[in-house]
């Protein structure tokens, strides 16, 4: 969960959408694990409050979504989200639910905190590496506290690897160069196509070199 805002300041009114929920197999093993961890509305509430807080200001914040379906169903894979500008579609993958059974409220939670960025965050138009629309993903669940103990903190060869090599890339950007930092980054893809130059506008430095300098560091 976000922190609260300081000093008792009120709480942002971020737009929360209306939420559906269909499962498609009542008596599978993953829907009774997800019931026994999970309260719907409020994990999704909070996954969207999660975006928000970390990729926006209440005075930016999208406000075109207005419902957000969450089916439940025996699929491969993990999850995937798409659908319409007002009108999203989560996919949860039951199967993925049993076999994470032995941590199943954080990985649910995690996942939903993922897919709920992807009803929200912007793309350059379509034009933003895959890598890096997931690992902003993956950054927001890792800002959210959902990061899974097999995430590893170094990355492959590649800055837009994707997923956790790219979140905890951007989540070393985020502390490196100040809170915000990602939220402008996101901004910066609303309206204009994906450059990498959008790197050096932000840091002083191009995406290859501040890759470079992380891969310095040494990761205990």
């Amino acid at each position: 969960m976000p922190p609260p805002p300081p000093h008792g300041d009120p709480p942002p009114s971020w737009p929360i959408p209306k939420f559906d929920l269909r499962v498609e197999d009542l008596s599978h093993p993953g829907a009774k694990l997800f019931f026994e961890h999970i309260h719907a509305e409020e994990a999704l509430r909070n996954a969207v409050v999660a975006v928000c807080t970390n990729l926006y200001t209440p005075d930016v914040v999208p406000r075109h979504v207005e419902r957000i379906y969450l089916v439940l169903r025996p699929m491969p894979g993990v999850a995937h989200t798409f659908g319409s500008p007002t009108s999203k579609e989560i996919h949860f993958s039951l199967d993925h639910i049993v076999n994470c059974a032995s941590r199943a409220r954080d990985e649910i939670l995690g996942v939903l905190t993922h897919e709920m960025v992807h009803c929200y965050q912007f793309d350059g138009k379509g034009t933003s590496p895959g890598g890096l629309t997931e690992g902003i993903a993956d950054w927001v669940r890792l800002r959210a506290g959902f990061a899974p103990p097999h995430w590893r903190k170094r990355g492959g060869e590649k800055w837009d690897a994707g997923y956790d090599a790219t979140g905890y890339f951007l989540d070393w950007i985020e502390d490196r160069y100040g809170d915000g930092t990602i939220r402008e980054l996101n901004e910066k893809l609303k309206d204009d196509k994906y450059h990498d130059a959008l790197f050096k506008e932000l840091t002083g430095h191009k995406v290859i070199p501040l890759y470079t300098m992380l891969e310095e560091v040494v990761f205990i």
